[in-house]
């Protein structure tokens, strides 16, 4: 039985987000640097603490930290837009955690962090010019996230459960919290992160989605390592295959949605001039996800995403300021 679109509802959607509990390390750096110290461009990478601070002595850039994480930075977002928000993961037992569980309090989101002894982990996004992101991450105490955490009554009554693909790595853990998902009878979303997500397993991630997953979204490069196809919109079609809804994120020329076998097309927001697009994925998911939790048209889901996409583009870093915020609200007439 479909379960979109959504009924619209008198109160907030609760969602809750799944994944990664890390701080964000911004490093604005050349395309030089990426080459010359052997970092896959606009992609994702594991690695040890060592890497990273490896890294951060080479350059004279100054780091910035910010909160972060692929749901989490989705899950702030929804926090923000007035979602009744969640997010689930796992922190250290150190400052970095505690600053990042202050971080989602005061963005209106529930925390419900298991704590561990090894240290809050982080991600090194080192940002170009041309404002492209590319990630090296430290997994640290969100690694050791357990699958015993997801229960069905962890998710109970909630509207939609949001999951990050970086769980992908982890199969376990993420099959884990997706059956958890499907005991429950919540639908699920899935941001696929990055396309090398998608390519250290792509059968791993093409059999989750089609048994589990209703909700998918996905950027020009994820989109391309997932289908195979290079034309947008048969790529699109291909995704919508295997679930109920399907969005493709084209950066600066908006998206696409397919829902009930119809394609939405979806401008972008503003005039570019992005500053830094870390977060645009995760903050554009918090706008289309509040609005499909909400039971708004397709259009108007994309609005909202694309709205929340150009604002967090528009500073550095995974989140958007107060006076962003105060635009999108205005528009939505909140």
């Amino acid at each position: 039985m479909p379960r979109f679109p959504m009924k619209s509802r008198n109160e907030p959607p609760r969602i809750v987000g799944v994944g990664s509990a890390l701080m964000d390390i911004l490093l604005f750096e050349s395309d030089r640097f990426l080459a010359d110290h052997g970092v896959t461009r606009g992609g994702m990478q594991l690695v040890g603490p060592g890497r990273a601070d490896e890294l951060l002595a080479a350059s004279p850039s100054r780091p910035r930290m910010v909160p972060g994480g692929s749901a989490c930075n989705t899950t702030i977002g929804l926090g923000r837009l007035g979602a009744r928000a969640e997010f689930v993961g796992t922190r250290g037992d150190d400052e970095v955690g505690r600053t990042l569980e202050a971080a989602l309090h005061a963005n209106n989101v529930v925390p419900r962090l298991e704590t561990v002894a090894t240290p809050t982990g982080r991600v090194l996004s080192i940002v170009t010019p041309d404002a492209e992101r590319s990630m090296l991450t430290c997994l640290g105490a969100s690694s050791e996230m357990s699958p015993r955490v997801f229960t069905p009554e962890l998710f109970a009554g909630a509207d939609l459960v949001h999951v990050e693909g970086y769980l992908l790595f982890n199969e376990a853990l993420i099959r884990s919290a997706l059956e958890a998902a499907r005991g429950a009878g919540i639908p699920v979303s899935l941001d696929l992160a990055s396309f090398t997500v998608v390519d250290s397993n792509p059968s791993l991630v093409r059999a989750l989605v089609r048994e589990y997953v209703d909700v998918l979204l996905a950027n020009e490069d994820e989109a391309r390592s997932y289908t195979g196809v290079r034309e947008e919109l048969e790529a699109l079609r291909i995704l919508a295959a295997d679930v109920e809804c399907a969005a493709l994120k084209v950066g600066g020329r908006g998206s696409y949605v397919s829902l009930g076998g119809e394609t939405t097309v979806i401008p972008p927001c503003g005039e570019g001039g992005a500053v830094d697009t870390t977060g645009a994925g995760d903050l554009w998911a918090s706008g289309f996800l509040f609005g499909l939790a909400s039971g708004l048209p397709v259009g108007e889901c994309g609005r909202i995403a694309s709205m929340c996409g150009y604002e967090v583009c528009r500073v550095e870093g995974a989140h958007i300021p107060d006076e962003g915020w105060g635009r999108i609200l205005s528009v939505l007439g909140r």
